[in-house]
């Protein structure tokens, strides 16, 4: 196998990890557990990734990372390609298996739409302009976070602890508004398979991380280390 062809694997495993298990519990057990298993949930799965598959990939498994990248000069456009593909490919793969065991295994889904992304009460707690800053805002934390946690002054032992945890954090705030996407794969997934409603509320769930992520990559250079060299294990790309 390629070094391309196993990034692209890797990538697609990773988002289709995060649907499955994160939004998973979310699916399963929202009500029964809780928001703060959901996000814990979310935190621990992508701290796992960043361990895991950080070494091959980067572990980006979310568009707005790749995007932010690409800005940065950190990745090659064309090789970003592939990783989008293959993120929104892993996403729908995740979302489909939570869509079967909904629809074919008698799991009762206890976020009512597949832990699909929305705004407008009462299903959400914020209407469509608060979503979309909200959105935005929460992505361009989170990237900023994933960009300087895997700086070379940062501790690169520590990179997958500091991203997990705010990618936890980020969901505590996020899920009662939204359900927190700042991920343009893993909100398509679950639109798809959740119907016609999320499906047309799913361009601010691409729009607004994508701008969040363009905008973290603009305030990155702003905060980072005078040090140009990135951390070992924590991503090739960053």
């Amino acid at each position: 196998m390629s070094p391309l062809s196993k990034k692209l694997t890797v990538e697609f495993v990773g988002t289709f990890a995060l649907v499955f298990l994160a939004v998973g519990t979310a699916v399963v057990g929202i009500q029964t557990h809780g928001t703060l298993a959901v996000a814990l949930a979310f935190g621990l799965v992508l701290a796992f990734g960043v361990y895991a598959f950080g070494p091959t990939s980067g572990c980006h498994i979310n568009p707005a990372v790749t995007i932010a990248m690409v800005m940065g000069r950190k990745m090659d456009p064309k090789e970003a390609g592939g990783y989008l593909v293959v993120q929104c490919l892993g996403a729908i793969a995740g979302a489909f298996v939570l869509w079967l065991m909904v629809e074919a295994f008698d799991v009762v889904d206890q976020t009512g739409n597949l832990g699909a992304n929305g705004y407008g009460v009462p299903d959400f707690g914020i209407n469509l302009a608060g979503a979309f800053v909200t959105e935005t805002l929460l992505t361009v934390l989170f990237v900023l976070a994933v960009l300087l946690a895997t700086d070379k002054a940062a501790t690169a032992v520590l990179a997958g602890v500091a991203i997990g945890t705010t990618l936890a954090v980020v969901h505590l705030v996020g899920i009662p508004l939204t359900g927190t996407s700042v991920n343009p794969a893993r909100s398509l997934g679950p639109a798809i398979f959740s119907g016609s409603e999320a499906l047309s509320q799913l361009w601010l769930f691409i729009l607004a991380p994508l701008l969040g992520g363009v905008i973290a990559a603009l305030i990155y250079p702003l905060l980072r280390s005078n040090e140009l060299v990135h951390t070992a294990g924590a991503s090739d790309e960053i």
